[in-house]
């Protein structure tokens, strides 16, 4: 076997290592909120069901927590949640905020902006709306990262 070889076994090895020891352990997200929203403690017990350790923050001012986080205004939702240095805004799947999180990517965060039924947390029967998560980055560009709902 030519050390090459042998290099890139040992290297997918050692990376199948780290990620079965990160898998075990919990993501710590920090979630800011209104005291007053119920749709917020939904999605936080989808997001604990989905392997995130919660830091829930009730806040009076969710604009400057917005701001200072950098969400852009019509990205905006009722929640901002800060995981690894990544925002995550509103009802945003947890499948959702796991690819960000593995990804390579610069982006600042992604968002659910609004409250769209049938995300995470918002569940209203059967009814479901189609949904677009954003990403968005410091510069404050947007872009599509994923669709949720009936019309993908």
């Amino acid at each position: 076997m030519n050390a090459l070889k042998l290099m890139a076994i040992l290297l997918a090895a050692f990376s199948q290592n780290l990620v079965a020891e990160e898998a075990g352990k919990p993501l710590e997200m920090t979630v800011y909120r209104s005291p007053t929203c119920g749709c917020c403690s939904k999605w936080l017990e989808h997001a604990k069901q989905n392997g995130f350790k919660i830091n829930d923050v009730i806040s009076e001012d969710m604009e400057t927590i917005k701001a200072r986080f950098g969400v852009p205004e019509k990205l905006a939702s009722c929640h901002t949640a800060i995981v690894d240095g990544r925002v995550i805004e509103g009802h945003v799947p947890a499948s959702d905020i796991q690819k960000l999180l593995q990804s390579q990517s610069s982006l600042t965060g992604i968002a659910a902006p609004g409250m769209p039924m049938g995300s995470p947390g918002m569940e209203m029967g059967g009814q479901q709306d189609a949904y677009k998560v954003v990403s968005f980055d410091k510069e404050g560009k947007h872009e599509v990262f994923a669709e949720h709902g009936t019309n993908q």
